[in-house]
């Protein structure tokens, strides 16, 4: 075992290889909480069967056949399968792949930036949350309370030993985030009379700010604005789609958090040292 630890840690390319290697079965998890963690939520009545994170076991949504674990190798069992169920050659949802792929570039991603820390190993639970709560979001619209409070609390415990940014700070963060999206909800609310975004939007800012603490903010509320603007126009100029589509908000705010862990320091710096001169 210490072995393994000294090869970890001595061998920066072997550890980011080893992270995206493992990330993939974290995808593969992560497809499980996305399509389970709504149906606990809404979906479940007193006489239904219980269904949780590990029961029932992986089965395919049309035939209802169990999947076995040679079948449920990340990436692989989705390309010797071509993207249908083994049993009844129903087709495959292209998000599945596409999750445990995403999980497994942007894993390798941190641990090569970030290298053998526990600064990366935090960096990597909470991507794999945004991961997680991005495509729920977009499937569901919703953000569950279940992960967006428990790594709320995290931020604020892991940042009592400074590791993102100061306790103040991320208490800080925490507040304002959350005050920042409730406000503009009411006061969009009052002159519309309509909802613009969701109360999960206000906790998961309030998330962000516990993690990066509320320097944050300014930047993670830019890049989801800006993108959230973008795609906005998209829809209207080439889906046909009006003002009034509801897009989720959640998978701006979470690419605008991960923009921040990844770069958004650099660029808030560059950005005032351009200013100065």
């Amino acid at each position: 075992m210490e072995a393994v630890y000294s090869l970890l840690k001595g061998n920066a390319l072997f550890f980011s290889y080893s992270v995206a290697f493992f990330a993939l079965f974290i995808g593969s998890f992560l497809n499980v909480v996305i399509c389970r963690v709504p149906k606990m939520l809404l979906e479940q009545t007193p006489s239904s069967a219980p269904v949780n994170l590990f029961f029932p076991r992986s089965h395919c949504p049309h035939c209802q056949a169990t999947i076995s674990w040679l079948c449920n190798v990340p990436i692989l069992s989705f390309v010797f399968l071509r993207g249908r169920c083994a049993n009844c050659r129903t087709k495959i949802s292209l998000q599945y792949p596409i999750v445990e792929l995403l999980t497994g570039v942007l894993s390798f991603y941190i641990a090569t930036r970030f290298g053998f820390s526990h600064f990366t190993l935090l960096s990597l639970l909470l991507a794999w949350a945004l991961i997680a709560l991005t495509f729920i979001d977009l499937n569901h619209t919703i953000l569950p309370d279940s992960i967006t409070l428990p790594f709320l609390w995290l931020g604020l415990m892991v940042n009592t030993s400074g590791i993102f940014t100061t306790p103040t700070a991320a208490i800080q963060g925490a507040i304002i985030g959350y005050l920042s999206l409730w406000t503009i909800y009411w006061v969009f609310k009052w002159l519309t009379q309509k909802e613009g975004i969701g109360y999960g939007d206000f906790k998961l800012l309030a998330m962000l700010g516990a993690w990066f603490g509320w320097q944050a903010l300014p930047f993670i509320i830019l890049v989801s604005s800006g993108l959230g603007s973008i795609v906005g126009i998209s829809l209207i100029l080439f889906k046909g789609k009006n003002r009034h589509t509801e897009i989720p908000f959640g998978p701006f705010l979470a690419i605008g958090g991960l923009s921040y862990l990844l770069m958004g320091k650099e660029w808030i710096v560059d950005y005032f040292r351009y200013f100065r001169l």
